[in-house]
């Protein structure tokens, strides 16, 4: 079952943390502009996500997304939440709360389904390998791809935490 293999995540090693590091140090230079790009693919490749949005719900134009004001404040806390990941990722207790407190926000508050998390760190790995081909080596992919698992494995263990239903 797909579900059961994204439930385990891979140990990142140390090397590959580095390469993570330092591949997201030259996006995070580019932070919000990075992360409206994430969005608007995001939200034109999967459109139902925009539904827990309402103040761009019904945006159907990557022009007009890219001029909300809400889905800039949205770019920038994102990636601010993936920065913090990524410069404490050899203090797992810090990933694991800061990743926590995303899976539970968006389980209690936000109603979000959490395969969308899934969803979103394949958009974010797409946009970061176009946007920054000659740092997204082999070697810097496979990094990412265990950091992705890594992500969706906290964020719905604290949707299952909170005893998610949906």
């Amino acid at each position: 079952m797909e579900i059961e293999r994204w439930e385990r995540s891979e140990e990142i090693s140390d090397a590959e943390k580095k390469v993570i590091q330092e591949t997201w140090s030259r996006v995070y230079a580019n932070c919000e502009d990075v992360g409206v790009s994430i969005l608007i693919r995001f939200f034109v490749n999967f459109p139902s996500a925009k539904q827990y949005f309402s103040q761009f719900k019904n945006m159907e134009d990557p022009l007009e997304m890219e001029r909300s004001l809400q889905l800039r404040k949205h770019a920038r806390r994102v990636m601010g939440a993936i920065n913090t990941v990524v410069e404490n990722l050899n203090d797992s207790e810090k990933v694991s709360s800061v990743l926590a407190l995303v899976g539970k926000a968006h389980a209690l508050k936000h109603k979000v389904e959490p395969i969308y998390f899934k969803k979103l760190t394949g958009v974010m790995l797409e946009v970061i390998a176009e946007e920054y081909a000659n740092d997204f080596t082999p070697e810097a992919h496979g990094a990412w791809t265990k950091m992705r698992t890594l992500i969706y494995t906290h964020v719905t263990a604290a949707y299952k935490e909170v005893g998610w239903a949906q």
